[in-house]
Formats: C-alpha cells, sequence, structure tokens
C-alpha cells in the first residue's frame, strides 16, 4: 500500500481528504507524523504555484508520495482578498478568530448581496517519480455578519450557502466534502488517479 503524505497539520482539513480518498489503496499520513519538519517558503502568487511549492518540498523531505492543496477565500468585494493570505491575513501567526475577525472588520458597511465570494481549492499531488497532479474546485457563497455553528475551520462559520440556508461550519464533514471547494478538487483528483491506474 502507498503511503501518501499530507502536507498540513491542519486535523480538519487531513480528516476531510482521509475520508475522500478512503476507497484508494492508500494510507494517508499527515505532518504530526513528521516531528520539526521545516515549513516551505510560500511565495507562489496564486493557489497552483503554493500547492505544487509544498507538494514538492515535502515529498523531497520525506521521500513519500505527497498531496498537498492550498485554498482560501476569494470575496468579491475586497477584490479577492484574503486569496492566497487565507491561513494568515491577520498576520504570521494569527487564528482563525483573528482571520475572521479582519474579514468581518473590512466588510463592514458592506451589503449582504455584495457580501459574494468563493473557496477556491487546488490540490497538487507529486508521486515518487516525480510527475505532478493538480485539482481544482471552488464553492460559491455568501460571507455573514457574524459566525454560525461549530463545526468546521477556518472561515467555515461565516461563509453562508444560500441553497442549504447554513454555514459551512453548521453541516457534516460528509456534507461539507459533497459541496466544498476541496470535496470537488479531491473528486476531480481521485478521477485523476484512476485514469492513470493509480
Amino acid at each position: 500500500m502507498r503511503t501518501v503524505v499530507v502536507a498540513t497539520r491542519n486535523k480538519g482539513k487531513v480528516a476531510e481528504i482521509a475520508v475522500a480518498l478512503a476507497h484508494l489503496s492508500l494510507n494517508v499520513v499527515s505532518l504530526a507524523n513528521f516531528a520539526d519538519m521545516p515549513e516551505p517558503v510560500e511565495d507562489g502568487q496564486t493557489f497552483r504555484d503554493n500547492a505544487v511549492i509544498k507538494a514538492k518540498y515535502y515529498a523531497r523531505h520525506t521521500g513519500l508520495a505527497c498531496l498537498a492543496d492550498d485554498s482560501g477565500l476569494e470575496v468579491d468585494a475586497l477584490g479577492g482578498e484574503p486569496g492566497v493570505y487565507s491561513a494568515r491575513y491577520a498576520g504570521e501567526n494569527a487564528d482563525d478568530a483573528a482571520n475572521n475577525r479582519k474579514l468581518l472588520a473590512k466588510l463592514a458597511g458592506v451589503p449582504v448581496d455584495q457580501r459574494t465570494g468563493r473557496f477556491r481549492c487546488v490540490l497538487a499531488y507529486i508521486d515518487e517519480t516525480g510527475e505532478i497532479i493538480t485539482a481544482e474546485g471552488s464553492c460559491e457563497g455568501v460571507i455573514l455578519a457574524e459566525p454560525r455553528g461549530e463545526g468546521g475551520f477556518g472561515y467555515d462559520p461565516l461563509f453562508y450557502l444560500p441553497e442549504l440556508g447554513k454555514t459551512l461550519a453548521e453541516i457534516s464533514v460528509a456534507e461539507k466534502n459533497k459541496i466544498s471547494h476541496r470535496g470537488q478538487a479531491l473528486r476531480n483528483f481521485v478521477t485523476k488517479l484512476e485514469e492513470r491506474g493509480l
């Protein structure tokens, strides 16, 4: 069975990915299995750039196939912010709460019909031969004025899905995988793996 390291220590993200890949013959591990692993410099201009940077870096440092993602929130009223800076929007060591506070502050006074945005995800996978496979997904929604829900992580409590009448933090992991940007990207990725007979 091939071991694939998922390039994150985020337990929520690892859980989502492990569920999506459960039917494949893969042993999914995270960076939590590698103590003191330094992080690469994510200086790409796009989600794809950063996903490929991470996949190459961790594949080289672990000797394993690696699946990395770069994802984030693009808010139309903010010209696409926070974009590639989503995880560090409020500063390099900011937590989810601080990032959410900054987003809400920047959207103060913006009417609800102009608070549209999307989560975008790009996955990059590199195997032992060095071949790179990328896949993308996106999820459209509206940014609420205050958080709702206890699940998810990141901006999920603010990201409202009009068709469900709920935020991403108010739905189950299984529901989220069906509609989320990462869920879509993972399905596209699995299709590409299967096409290659992996």
